[in-house]
């Protein structure tokens, strides 16, 4: 293995088409100082967020170990985005004045101001140049929705939700999915523990103590099991076609779907939940199943009997005898009966 060198200096080092930077970050994941991003005389142009999601892929794990590598490669691709993706608006009867007024602005008067704000410090204290940087800030709006994680992505998360509204109609249904990778025996295998055998119908676990201690320890594993979890949902309960983008012939627990929107987000002990809005096909507008269950009795029973004859936490007309050890949060259900066997069909 050669010596490492690590060189220091006053000057900053240039972040953008740098292939040299992330090696030079990181020499004990880069002992070799190459497989640097955005390398421009690599033969297949690769981008930088690719190259990351491969890093963070690899079998031997040690990008997504590092206790710093993937926060820094997030911090740097926030900044690429709010750096070519940020935007000001203003009012056209406004746009001359705040555009002299801006162009008219010292960069030390903006960073002084930009200071002052973080700081949370009282602005009586400012000059008259400040204060005219100040009440900039009244009347630009600053737009950034491709930044993730930003509360700009968010805001225009909400728009595209009333846009689906204004398309489809009111939502149908809306649900939040939460499965928990603590108490998973497929999390703990996808953590890479083969001991775990997942053909058994009790699996063998670690102690809970070191179940949370992985799912902190390996973050893209949650989101692998996250996602693998979200797909049989859609594609097996709901019957949505993934590779067709629509719903299936046969629709799913609900019926046809005709679109879907979901956000994800990070619970408080480090997976992932989603919330979801469902827009059914040939389903009826709020208003009109609302104005039927209070005009029509026999609706009413037909709507509730509906559910309640789809929705079960048994196996309906089922006996199965489950052991009283039996624990539902790490352990595998009930294997369901054959739909094929004799008793079911008769």
């Amino acid at each position: 293995m050669p010596d490492l060198i690590i060189h220091h200096g006053a000057d900053p080092i240039p972040e953008y088409n740098n292939p040299k930077l992330i090696p030079g970050m990181f020499p004990t994941l880069y002992p070799f100082g190459i497989g640097g991003f955005e390398d421009h005389d690599r033969p297949t142009a690769l981008s930088f967020e690719k190259q990351a999601e491969y890093y963070l892929n690899v079998p031997e794990k040690m990008f997504r170990y590092h206790y710093s590598f993937i926060f820094i490669v997030l911090n740097m691709i926030q900044r690429c985005r709010a750096h070519l993706h940020t935007h000001f608006t203003v009012n056209s009867s406004r746009f001359e004045t705040v555009a002299h007024s801006l162009t008219s602005l010292s960069a030390d008067t903006i960073s002084d101001v930009a200071e002052v704000i973080e700081a949370e410090h009282s602005t009586k204290s400012l000059n008259s140049e400040q204060r005219q940087a100040m009440d900039l800030l009244h009347y630009v709006n600053t737009i950034a929705e491709k930044i993730p994680g930003s509360y700009a992505a968010k805001i225009s998360a909400h728009s595209d939700i009333r846009n689906y509204f204004s398309y489809f109609s009111l939502l149908h249904l809306f649900f939040t999915f939460n499965p928990s990778p603590v108490h998973s025996p497929i999390f703990q295998v996808m953590h890479g523990d083969n001991t775990v055998d997942l053909a058994s119908r009790y699996p063998k676990v670690p102690l809970p103590a070191e179940r949370v201690r992985r799912l902190a320890h390996d973050p893209v594993a949650a989101a692998d099991f996250f996602e693998f979890a979200v797909k049989p949902l859609f594609e097996h309960l709901l019957g949505w076609d993934y590779k067709r983008r629509q719903s299936t012939t046969s629709g799913g627990l609900f019926g046809r779907l005709r679109a879907f929107y979901g956000l994800t987000e990070c619970t408080e002990h480090g997976g992932l939940h989603g919330h979801f809005v469902l827009f059914l096909e040939g389903a009826s507008n709020p208003s009109e199943i609302h104005d039927r269950l209070w005009n029509s009795e026999d609706y009413q029973h037909r709507f509730f009997d509906f559910f309640e004859g789809i929705i079960h936490h048994h196996f309906p007309d089922v006996e199965l005898e489950v052991e009283k050890s039996y624990n539902p949060r790490v352990e595998r259900p009930p294997v369901p009966p054959n739909p094929s066997d004799k008793d079911i069909v008769d």
